[in-house]
């Protein structure tokens, strides 16, 4: 039975080692455990763990600024596709999300993963043709 949970700093190194293993999926330094516990601490009770058996099958990292929702990061392990796991994260962090007045949710894809477009199209979400994403990274570190 899939168990659904809010993430702790305690899911850490689990969380990452099943992030590191999905195709479409980057770690990068800003997932460090300080990154993720200082992500949580400002985003509380909004980013969910799926696990089974006491191994975490899926997760999605959930966060706002106080006017848009934000999420990170959707990973279901491959062996548990296709059993709603992914819609269910979502939905767990959109019912948070919305819980905090937060009522337009953003996510960001890298551009080859087909997987990933597939699933939030098919779930409604839609592309912003008159938006374009812009980075800086003040340290210089591509991996921020």
């Amino acid at each position: 039975m899939i168990v659904y949970k809010a993430m702790t700093n305690d899911d850490h190194a689990a969380i990452m080692a099943l992030l590191d293993a999905m195709p479409g999926v980057k770690v990068r330094d800003a997932d460090s455990f300080e990154g993720f516990a200082r992500y949580l601490r400002r985003n509380p009770g909004l980013s969910f763990a799926a696990e089974e058996d006491g191994a975490f099958v899926g997760c999605v990292f959930g966060g706002h600024d106080g006017r848009r929702g934000y999420l990170y990061h959707l990973a279901v392990a491959p062996t548990h596709r296709r059993r709603g796991i992914a819609s269910a994260l979502v939905r767990n962090a959109l019912d948070a999300l919305a819980a905090e007045g937060i009522g337009k949710v953003h996510i960001d894809l890298l551009a080859d993963n087909a997987d990933g477009l597939a699933f939030w199209q098919a779930a409604g979400w839609f592309e912003r043709p008159e938006l374009v994403r812009l980075s800086f990274l003040p340290t210089g570190n591509p991996q921020g």
